[in-house]
């Protein structure tokens, strides 16, 4: 039979490590309360130019993925079908082929709202 300090010691490390854990969280929750506006703002900046990036890659691997599978024809894709087939808003697919338009990887279609994605 084991005795209370044999069975009580386990429990004390895990208390140990529970006051740890809380006390990273009321760090980081303290430093997020503390930002200023600014460091906030470009926070959302650098987030949002993050998913702006990857939307931007998705839209250009789905370009080259039919590519791959239509070897013989250009593809053109609407706006309206790229933020359906995504799940995002227009306006954040736009600025997202608009990033592509620069790197050369998208060309305007001569129909407004289309785009032809390069391979």
């Amino acid at each position: 039979m084991r005795s209370l300090p044999e069975i009580l010691s386990p429990l004390r490390l895990h208390w140990r490590a529970a006051l740890i854990v809380s006390a990273f969280v009321i760090a980081a929750a303290c430093v997020r309360a503390l930002e200023t506006d600014e460091a906030r703002v470009n926070f959302a900046k650098r987030k949002k130019k993050k998913e702006l990036r990857l939307l931007a890659d998705k839209i250009s691997g789905s370009g080259q993925g039919m590519h791959r599978r239509y070897p013989t024809g250009d593809v053109v894709v609407s706006e309206h079908d790229l933020a359906e087939q995504f799940r995002k808003r227009s306006d954040a697919v736009v600025t997202a082929l608009h990033m592509l338009l620069g790197e050369r990887k998208v060309q305007k279609a001569p129909l407004n709202g289309y785009w032809k994605l390069n391979a």
